[in-house]
């Protein structure tokens, strides 16, 4: 990997100014005595007019002459999700670490080949997953990787949100995409896909439906995803973008033999239930964990990029690189087969 930066900021330029764009300049704004945003890249005129003025940065309107000409060191990619392995790959080549949201690739082979590609450039590949530094999903790391569940019996998901057909997927024409974004699955619960295997572990199987019920859109719009853990335990995953009048619920519950815990709200921002046979001193943190939003993103981007930056001054690893956000997208291209071809699914989907 290249060599560890001590010194001066760390250097950022970011490709894609849309929607998420915002919450990645605030964070680097809050850790603005170690970073600092130096280029910000758009193909659309107006949005990159934007971006520079917001940002003071410079502004490029193709990401191959801002490649050609920053002095950055990481390439934050908040484009559509169908051209991030692209941009990947292109970035790795140039010499530049690669940032990238969720989802990391639309296809499992683009994830894949993003993580290789970074691999044989020796730079880091970094994949946004902000909602595990929420504090309430943390408390419920901690207590899984305790085993203070003994063994977990059934876990479930729900992701009952509203994205609306004019106020939404007509924003911009890639959205709801196969190509460019894949549906409810992929894009909006892509963070709770990711909960099924950072909490409970490893999946063995799993089934989904998939239905495009009132939008217009290629993708779903709704779905349903059932899957049995390796280590026994069952659950599902519940998504719809069809919630009327407005989100409604982001919650996990785990089952287990010998604790039971529910994190709802809006987007698992509230513990609900806390209950375990043994008790321990972290529980009086439960209280003060749960929090207001009313932003389905949470508050995790600050405390992502914190874990960033300390691994490029070579205080630490990386909470989640490419081979991590490979997990979830796993899951994801599973759930899509099972949905395509009526079957139930095994990983992992290559031996």
């Amino acid at each position: 990997m290249t060599q560890h930066i001590t010194g001066r900021k760390i250097r950022f330029a970011l490709v894609g100014c849309g929607r998420i764009s915002k919450n990645h300049v605030a964070s680097l704004q809050e850790h603005a005595d170690d970073a600092e945003l130096v280029g910000v890249c758009d193909i659309d005129p107006a949005a990159l007019q934007a971006a520079v003025a917001a940002t003071g940065a410079k502004g490029y309107a193709d990401i191959d002459d801002l490649l050609a000409d920053t002095d950055a060191d990481i390439v934050i990619l908040t484009t559509p999700s169908g051209v991030h392995p692209g941009h990947a790959v292109k970035c790795a080549h140039a010499g530049f670490h690669v940032l990238t949201e969720k989802p990391m690739a639309t296809k499992w082979e683009d994830g894949v080949r993003m993580v290789r590609h970074c691999d044989e450039a020796g730079v880091h590949l970094f994949v946004v997953k902000q909602n595990r530094r929420n504090a309430t999903l943390q408390l419920l790391r901690r207590a899984v990787e305790q085993k203070r569940f003994g063994r977990i019996y059934m876990v479930t998901l729900n992701v009952f949100w509203q994205r609306p057909q004019q106020g939404y997927y007509d924003q911009a024409a890639w959205r709801g995409t196969w190509e460019m974004d894949g549906g409810a699955f992929m894009n909006q619960a892509s963070h709770y896909v990711d909960l099924l295997e950072w909490l409970i572990g490893p999946i063995e199987s799993l089934h989904a439906y998939t239905g495009t019920l009132a939008r217009d859109i290629e993708a779903e719009d709704t779905g349903v995803l059932t899957c049995k853990w390796r280590s026994g335990a069952m659950g599902s995953l519940n998504v719809t973008m069809l919630t009327y009048p407005k989100n409604f619920e982001g919650s996990i519950t785990i089952l287990g033999e010998k604790g039971t815990v529910r994190v709802g709200g809006v987007a698992v921002n509230e513990i609900q239930h806390w209950e375990f046979e043994d008790q321990r001193p972290e529980d009086a943190d439960v209280k003060t964990a749960s929090y207001e939003t009313t932003s389905v993103y949470g508050f995790g981007h600050p405390l992502y990029y914190r874990n960033v930056i300390d691994v490029m001054r070579g205080k630490a690893v990386p909470e989640v690189d490419g081979r991590e956000g490979l997990k979830s997208l796993e899951v994801l291209i599973a759930a899509y087969r099972s949905a395509r071809d009526g079957v139930r699914v095994n990983l992992p989907l290559e031996l």
